[in-house]
C-alpha cells in the first residue's frame, strides 16, 4: 500500500510538470517577433498564418489549458496522458506503414514476399511493429477489441494478398482516414467531458468557498497539487536541459573559474519568468532544509528530529530569495547581469542558512559542554560543525570582496557573515570555560562573571562591526552619492543594529550591578551560623562553607543567589522581596539542625495569611525558573551545570 501511495504521489507530480513547462514557454513566446519572423521567410505566404490575432488568441488558449493540465484531478490526468500516448502508438503506425509503402515502391518488386529475401525481412519487420502498436493501444486503451487499432495493417495484407503497389499506396491512404475517423468519433463521443468536469469542480469549489473560505480552498490545492515540490522538479529539469545544452556543444575541458561562471549563467538562465523564478525560489527551500537537517542529524542523530522547528524549515531562505529578486527586477535583467546579481543574492541566502545552523548548534554545544557526557565524538561533531561556522563565513567574506568593489551594500552584506563568526567564537569560548571546569573536579569561582565577560566581549565586537556599517554609509551618504533607499536602510540599521543593541547590553549591565550590589548588602554568616544551620543550599544543593541571609533568614550561596537576582528580586523560598539592608544588621540565625521547611513555616506563621504558603512559593520559584530560562533544578550537582542553565 505504501509503495502503491509513492507511486501515486510521483505521477500526480511528474504529469503535471509539462504544464508548467508550457507556461513558461508561453510566457517567453514574443508573437509580435514570431510574426515578424515569419513574415521575412518562405512561410509568409502559407494562409495559417496570415491571421496575427488568431495566433494571439490561441496564445491566449494554451494558458488556459495549460492551466486546466495543471489543476485536473490525477485519475482524469492519468487517462488524458493515455489517450495521448494511443494517439502517438497510431501515429507511430501510420509512420511505420508509410516506410513500407515506400520502400516497396522504390524496390518496385511485386512478386510473392516469401521469395524475395529483402521483401520478406521488410514485410517481416512492419508487420512485427503494426503488431506491438495495436498491442500497445489495446493495453493501454483497457480493451480487447485490437481491430480498433488495426488499420495500418491494410497495406500488409494487400502486399500479402499480391495486390498491385498503386493500389497499396490507395489502401495506405484509406487505413489513414479510416484512423482518423476512429479519432474523431472518440472525441465527438466525450465532447462533452471537459463540459461536465468544469462543472463539478465549479460546484465543488463553491462548496468549499461558502463552508471553509477562500484560505481553506488555497491550502486544499496547494497540498493537493504538491506546489513546491512541482516547481521544484520543473526547475531542476529546465537546469539539467541547461546543463546538458551546453556541455553536448563544447569539446575542451572546462576550468574550475568557468564551472562557477556556468553554474551561476544556468541558473540565470533558468530564471527568466515568473514561473522558473517560483521554482528557484523552492529549490533553494528545500536545498536550505536539506542542509539543516543534515546539520541536526550530525550533532544529535535520530534524537533531532523529535522537536522541529518551523524557523528551521528554509522558508526563510527561500523567501529572502523571491524578496530580493522581486526587489531587484532580476527577471527584467539580461543574462550576464542576473547572473552577477544571482550571486550576490545566493550569498545572502547561504550567509542565512549558515546563521539557522548556528542557531541549530548553538544550545546544542552548550549543554554538551556544561553536562557530564564523555562521548568523544559527540564532542568532535559539536566542536567540527563550530570550527566550520567559524572559518567558512568568514572565507565567504572574503571571496566576495575579491570579486565586488566594497560599498556601503557590499558591507551590509559580509557583515552578516562577520557576525555569524563572531557569535561561534564566543559559543566556542564558553564551550571550552565549561569543559575546563569540568577537568578540574572543583567549581570555578566567579564562572559566571566569566562567561558574562565573555559575552559581553563579542557582543560589543557585534556592535562595533553594526557601528562601523553605520558609520560607513553615512559617510558614502554624505560625501558620495544620496539616495531614499540609502537613507532608509541606514536608519533601519541604526535603530535595530546599533540602539536597540546598546539599550539591551546597557539594560543586561544594569541588572548585574544591582545583582552584585544586593549581595555585597546582605550579611554573611558566620562559622558558628553555618553550623547552626547544617543544611545545604537551596538553589545548587550542595554543602555550605560561605553563605549570605537573606532578611527573612534564608541562606544562599552568594553566587548561586546573585544568579537567581539576575532573573527576580525575591527570596527562591518565600518569595519575599529582597532589599539592600545594612550589614551591620545581622538577622538571627535559624535553630539548629533545622530543615529549610522548618524556616519557612516559622516565617509564615509571621507572615499575615494572605502570604503565599512555602509550598506554592516553591512552585513559583520552579515555574519561574522555566519562563525565565536560568533553571536551579533539583539534581544539578556541578556548578558547570548552573553556569550551563545561565546561558
Amino acid at each position: 500500500m505504501a509503495v502503491k501511495d509513492r507511486v501515486e504521489a510521483v505521477l500526480n507530480v511528474g504529469l503535471r510538470v509539462p504544464s508548467i513547462m508550457l507556461l513558461d514557454v508561453l510566457y517567453r513566446w514574443d508573437v509580435s517577433s514570431f510574426f515578424q519572423k515569419i513574415q521575412r521567410s518562405s512561410l509568409s505566404n502559407n494562409p495559417l498564418f496570415q491571421y496575427k490575432y488568431l495566433a494571439l488568441y490561441l496564445h491566449y488558449v494554451g494558458y488556459i489549458l495549460s492551466l486546466v493540465l495543471l489543476t485536473l484531478p490525477r485519475q482524469h490526468l492519468v487517462k488524458l496522458y493515455l489517450y495521448v500516448l494511443t494517439a502517438l502508438l497510431l501515429f507511430a503506425g501510420h509512420q511505420v506503414s508509410r516506410d513500407y509503402v515506400r520502400s516497396e515502391l522504390d524496390s518496385g518488386y511485386e512478386g510473392p514476399v516469401y521469395l524475395e529475401p529483402l521483401s520478406i525481412n521488410r514485410f517481416t519487420t512492419a508487420l512485427i511493429g503494426q503488431l506491438v502498436v495495436c498491442t500497445l493501444c489495446s493495453c493501454v486503451m483497457q480493451t480487447k477489441r485490437m481491430w480498433l487499432f488495426s488499420a495500418h495493417l491494410l497495406p500488409l495484407v494487400a502486399r500479402l494478398c499480391l495486390v498491385p503497389l498503386e493500389t497499396i499506396v490507395f489502401i495506405n491512404k484509406f487505413s489513414m482516414i479510416f484512423t482518423g475517423l476512429e479519432v474523431i468519433y472518440f472525441l465527438a463521443s466525450n465532447l462533452l467531458v471537459p463540459y461536465n468536469l468544469a462543472k463539478t469542480a465549479y460546484r465543488e469549489l463553491a462548496q468549499v468557498v461558502e463552508v471553509y473560505g477562500l484560505l481553506a480552498l488555497g491550502m486544499s490545492l496547494w497540498n493537493q497539487l504538491v506546489l513546491p515540490v512541482l516547481f521544484m522538479c520543473f526547475w531542476l529539469l529546465l537546469f539539467a536541459l541547461q546543463i546538458y545544452s551546453y556541455f553536448s556543444t563544447r569539446d575542451q575541458p572546462t576550468s574550475r573559474e568557468r564551472l562557477l561562471f556556468l553554474f551561476l549563467t544556468s541558473i540565470a538562465e533558468c530564471c527568466s519568468t515568473p514561473y522558473s523564478l517560483l521554482g528557484l525560489v523552492f529549490t533553494v527551500s528545500f536545498v536550505a532544509l536539506g542542509v539543516l537537517t543534515l546539520c541536526k542529524f550530525y550533532l544529535q542523530g535520530y534524537r533531532a528530529f523529535m522537536n522541529d522547528n518551523t524557523m528551521h524549515r528554509g522558508m526563510t531562505e527561500g523567501i529572502t530569495l523571491l524578496i530580493l529578486a522581486v526587489q531587484t527586477g532580476l527577471i527584467e535583467l539580461q543574462v550576464i547581469h542576473r547572473a552577477f546579481l544571482l550571486s550576490i543574492i545566493l550569498f545572502i541566502v547561504v550567509a542565512s542558512i549558515l546563521q539557522s545552523m548556528l542557531e541549530i548548534a548553538d544550545p546544542i554545544v552548550l549543554a554538551l559542554g556544561a553536562s557530564r557526557d564523555k562521548s568523544l565524538w559527540k564532542h568532535f561533531r559539536a566542536v567540527s560543525l563550530c570550527l566550520f561556522l567559524l572559518i567558512f563565513p568568514a572565507y565567504m567574506a572574503y571571496m566576495i570582496c575579491q570579486f565586488f568593489h566594497m560599498d556601503f551594500w557590499l558591507l551590509i552584506i559580509i557583515s552578516s557573515s562577520i557576525l555569524t563568526s563572531l557569535q561561534v567564537l564566543g559559543t566556542l569560548l564558553i564551550y571550552i570555560l565549561f569543559m575546563v571546569e569540568e577537568f578540574q573536579k572543583a567549581p570555578v569561582e566567579n564562572m559566571d562573571e566569566v562567561i558574562y565577560c565573555v559575552n559581553g566581549t563579542y557582543r560589543f565586537l557585534e556592535f562595533l562591526v553594526a557601528v562601523c556599517v553605520v558609520c560607513y554609509g553615512v559617510s558614502e551618504t554624505v560625501f558620495g552619492e544620496w539616495s531614499v533607499m540609502g537613507s532608509t536602510i541606514i536608519l533601519v540599521h541604526s535603530y535595530y543594529n546599533v540602539w536597540l543593541r546598546a539599550q539591551l547590553g546597557w539594560q543586561s549591565f544594569l541588572l548585574r550591578r544591582d545583582a552584585v550590589n544586593k549581595i555585597k548588602s546582605l550579611p554573611t554568616a558566620s562559622n558558628t551560623q553555618l553550623e547552626q544551620y547544617n543544611d545545604i543550599c537551596a538553589i545548587c544543593y550542595q554543602d555550605m562553607n560561605s553563605a549570605v541571609i537573606t532578611p527573612c533568614s534564608h541562606f544562599f550561596h552568594a553566587g548561586c543567589l546573585k544568579k537567581w537576582l539576575y532573573v527576580q528580586e525575591t527570596c527562591p523560598l518565600c518569595h519575599s522581596q529582597l532589599k539592600s539592608q545594612s550589614p551591620t544588621t545581622i538577622p538571627e540565625a535559624p535553630a539548629a539542625n533545622q530543615s529549610p521547611a522548618g524556616q519557612e513555616e516559622a516565617t509564615a506563621d509571621k507572615k499575615p495569611k494572605d502570604d503565599p504558603l512555602p509550598e506554592d512559593a516553591t512552585e513559583g520559584a520552579a515555574e519561574q525558573e522555566g519562563v525565565n530560562g536560568p533553571a536551579m533544578s533539583a539534581g544539578e550537582t556541578s556548578s558547570s551545570e548552573e553556569s550551563s542553565n545561565l546561558i
